[in-house]
């Protein structure tokens, strides 16, 4: 069947993105998105996979995100830039696109860097209702930037937690993420230290920013059965976690060759022991051992992640009729003659004698 000469890819602006999550909901977007992922990861094996593309610089990374299965491509570009702040802009900016693979036509141009905060927090939240003990209400969250909102209210939405215990370096930060949580139901506790947001905590989230080798959890802070989400250790040189932490508890990740290089687990030998989440997900793995064991979700953002979360996009922008066409791709009358589009004279060109 002949593609129509006439294409046009829907586009979905920043603006349109906000809007599209306030029709829906939060706690609706992160519930759908989480979906996709769970299905999308129970089709492991129908993805060509690969770790992402990434170029370093002193103060940041840029990096492209590829993955496809037989029907649709996928890609995100995204940064992570700690000081971007000092500038007026997110440490996180991304956009993605999906596209038909029988004649790679965009189908999809969309807005990632609010979506990237809703997709890392609805994949820990698909990571612990696996992973973490069931009947978990408490939380530390440490760090408590421009990614805390959407992971407490993830784990709030999607696992029950109604407790979160709170530390950031800046004070300021705890003090905006306790505003912005006020009418959810969530109680927050700010806490001066990280041993002490941990302290009785279920589970123990660190997604902070800085692109340094740190060690925000130390082992003498694990207790037994504690469930740990560590997102923000996401490059080459940027950990959070103590290398004992990691050895003294079971590691899952997303996908183990990008792990390995980015993740926590990269202060370990390349055959330290991993799972890879699908495997739990889909039965092939019993996930955690006992009620006592502490186990770690060492996420660092996979492309698999970023193809679902255009997917939920794309479903809720035609559900919802958001989103414009745009021209991303020249229409030709004939697809053999590309340079006849030059010869085509533009009426802002006609000149009145």
């Amino acid at each position: 069947m002949a593609a129509p000469q006439h294409f046009s890819t829907r586009y979905l602006s920043a603006p349109d993105v906000i809007a599209l999550v306030q029709r829906k909901g939060v706690e609706p977007c992160l519930r759908g998105i989480a979906d996709y992922i769970h299905a999308d990861f129970l089709r492991w094996g129908a993805f060509d996979k690969s770790a992402r593309v990434a170029s370093h610089s002193r103060d940041g990374v840029i990096e492209l995100m590829p993955i496809a299965d037989d029907q649709t491509y996928a890609f995100k570009y995204v940064n992570g830039h700690p000081k971007n702040t000092r500038w007026g802009l997110p440490t996180v900016m991304a956009f993605g696109v999906l596209a038909d693979v029988a004649t790679g036509a965009p189908l999809l141009l969309s807005e990632l860097t609010l979506t990237t905060a809703l997709r890392t927090a609805a994949m820990s939240a698909v990571a612990a209702r696996a992973l973490a003990r069931p009947g978990s209400r408490t939380m530390a969250l440490i760090g408590n930037g421009a990614q805390s909102e959407f992971q407490a209210l993830a784990f709030h939405h999607l696992l029950g937690i109604t407790t979160l215990r709170l530390f950031d370096t800046d004070p300021a930060a705890t003090a905006k993420l306790q505003a912005n949580l006020q009418g959810t139901g969530l109680r927050t506790v700010a806490c001066s230290s990280t041993a002490e947001a941990v302290r009785g905590a279920d589970i123990v989230t660190t997604v902070t920013a800085d692109k340094t080798n740190a060690t925000i959890l130390t082992p003498d802070l694990l207790a037994p059965g504690m469930h740990i989400n560590a997102v923000g250790g996401d490059c080459p040189g940027k950990t959070e976690l103590h290398a004992d932490v990691l050895r003294q508890a079971q590691v899952f990740v997303e996908y183990a060759p990008q792990t390995r290089i980015e993740g926590d687990i990269q202060q370990l030998p390349p055959d330290f022991a991993v799972t890879e989440l699908w495997e739990v997900l889909a039965g092939q793995h019993g996930g955690r051992a006992s009620d006592t064991a502490a186990t770690v979700f060492d996420s660092v953002g996979f492309a698999l992640e970023d193809f679902s979360a255009l997917r939920f996009l794309r479903d809720a922008a035609a559900e919802l009729d958001m989103g414009q066409p745009i021209e991303l791709i020249p229409e030709l009358s004939d697809p053999k003659n590309l340079f006849g589009l030059l010869r085509t004279r533009s009426p802002l060109l006609c000149v009145v004698a």
